[in-house]
């Protein structure tokens, strides 16, 4: 069995799919399965993985239910300890960084994950470096990337895939359930894993609204309790990441949790369970 197992989902974009694959055979470290879910594209993405073949562990092009389906589907074809997907158009920050990683999942945390070289605007990039711990009140805030994350394998079995009634926020869904709910061991590395680049589904402000209702419905759904002051998480992070655009490319973008939504998620927790004990 692989120690990682390197899942990338594609549909209609070539262009981004082969800067993919190239990050990713150009490793110097490669002793990892790599595997390749794509939706049934039309643009030469199929022809592409053909040609690729011999640097493929396992392809597919056919149509599927969207991307945390196609995600889903690498999934099961993943051999690996560790999962880390790198879909369409992100790339691995440079040649070295599985090298500077495989001590780093030995040390048999669920989750490992280190910071994210962000693309947005006019090519200006940032560093979004995450803090050492996840908790409840960052994932109010944000989510960690999947580009930059490892997950062991065995935990989406042991609490599920990712959900495909969710069209944005099912990684987010994901890592708020075994991290801030049932508190998986997780640690930090110092360095970049990946680059991302904005303008997915995620990232766009055509989906915003649907964007909120869904982290609405997982967190009534799983902690039985919504504020506003959520809502207000989300658009001060927003409100940052514009600001992150008009600065120095340099700079390092620190996502953490501030005392104050510490004190919050306290006084939500208390007002839950209250909440349940009425209803009981």
């Amino acid at each position: 069995m692989y120690k990682l197992s390197i899942i990338t989902v594609n549909y209609n974009n070539l262009e981004g799919l082969k800067k993919t694959v190239e990050s990713i055979v150009n490793q110097t470290w490669q002793e990892f399965e790599y595997i390749v879910i794509d939706g049934g594209s039309t643009d030469g993405s199929k022809e592409y993985l053909e040609s690729q073949s011999t640097k493929i562990d396992y392809w597919v092009s056919e149509p599927d239910k969207g991307v945390y389906n196609a995600m889903n589907k690498g999934i099961a074809k993943a051999t690996g300890e560790y999962l880390l997907f790198l879909n369409s158009g992100d790339v691995l920050y440079n040649n070295n960084v599985l090298l500077e990683t495989k001590k780093a999942l030995l040390l048999d945390m669920d989750i490992v994950y280190g910071d994210l070289w962000i693309i947005s605007g006019l090519d200006k990039g940032f560093r979004n470096r995450y803090p050492d711990f996840i908790d409840f009140p960052f994932l109010k805030q944000t989510s960690l990337g999947h580009p930059s994350t490892f997950v062991k394998k065995k935990i989406f079995y042991t609490y599920g895939l990712y959900r495909t009634d969710l069209k944005i926020v099912s990684d987010w869904a994901f890592f708020i359930k075994v991290l801030g709910k049932h508190e998986v061991s997780h640690c930090k590395i110092d360095h970049i894993i990946a680059t991302f680049y904005e303008g997915g589904l995620s990232t766009s402000t055509v989906y915003h609204k649907q964007h909120i209702e869904e982290r609405k419905k997982v967190l009534l759904e799983m902690f039985d309790v919504y504020d506003a002051s959520f809502d207000k998480c989300i658009i001060k992070f927003e409100q940052q990441k514009k600001l992150v655009d008009q600065l120095d490319h340099d700079i390092e973008i620190l996502v953490t949790n501030k005392q104050v939504l510490k004190i919050l998620n306290s006084i939500i927790r208390v007002f839950s369970f209250v909440l349940k004990k009425k209803r009981s």
